[in-house]
């Protein structure tokens, strides 16, 4: 006589096994990327656990939750169990975790190397799938007086308008400002529309006594320094 097949459904398992149980037991950092995205979604398939399901899902990003974020809803969609709500689910939990990150980086208030201005920038922009240019001005202490962005869309030296950028330097009274974009290709090589905005920009400021004390190109986890290559 053949078994009965033991349903896949999470009810089945044991409550160490059960993610939201788990999360009640042994506190949430001890689950899995897919083991938290279960409990977002609450259930699988007929044939397929949420847990399983979870899995599957992180893997299509290269198991990278930064990655997962990028896809879209109609994306989400095509997992079979994934219905509208719970693709919105997924997409809305993702997004509060940027926002998360984001908040907490804007702790930084004082530049003292390149890797602080990659951890300021880096939730903003490492993310983006279209380029944006950036400016931190600072004080003479190397305090952070303002972020702003400069253009949006393609980088190229016609967007730059100098007089605006050197006019914000002049009234926030900062000293010196660092540039930053995103390169959506994860390339972190600059480009010769990159040396020539840096160029442009560090002519500018040397007239009225301003430094450009750096360049970063950005992307999802690394970050190209202009300073650091000694190319400025």
């Amino acid at each position: 006589m053949l078994e009965k097949p033991t349903s896949l459904s999470i009810k089945n398992w044991s409550d160490d096994d059960k993610p939201r149980e788990k999360l009640v037991q042994k506190g949430k950092s001890v689950l899995s990327d897919a083991e938290l995205i279960a409990i977002l979604i609450g259930s699988g398939s007929k044939n397929e656990s949420a847990v399983e399901l979870s899995k599957r899902i992180l893997a299509s990003a290269n198991n990278n939750l930064n990655e997962l974020g990028k896809v879209s809803i109609n994306q989400l969609m095509q997992f079979k169990g994934i219905g509208e709500a719970k693709a919105v689910t997924i997409a809305a939990a993702l997004e509060i975790g940027r926002r998360r990150r984001g908040e907490e980086e804007q702790k930084i208030t004082k530049i003292t190397s390149s890797i602080s201005v990659f951890e300021l920038l880096q939730p903003i922009l490492g993310d983006l799938e279209h380029e944006e240019f950036w400016i931190i001005y600072l004080n003479n202490s190397n305090k952070v007086l303002h972020r702003a962005q400069l253009s949006k869309g393609g980088i190229t030296g016609t967007l730059v308008d100098v007089r605006l950028v050197m006019k914000q330097a002049l009234e926030l009274g900062a000293v010196a400002m660092i540039l930053a974009h995103n390169h959506p290709s994860g390339t972190l090589k600059p480009s010769n529309a990159d040396k020539q905005i840096t160029q442009k920009l560090k002519e500018g400021a040397i007239v009225l006594d301003l430094k450009v004390l750096d360049h970063l190109i950005i992307t999802q986890k690394e970050y190209f320094s202009f300073a650091d290559e000694g190319i400025l």
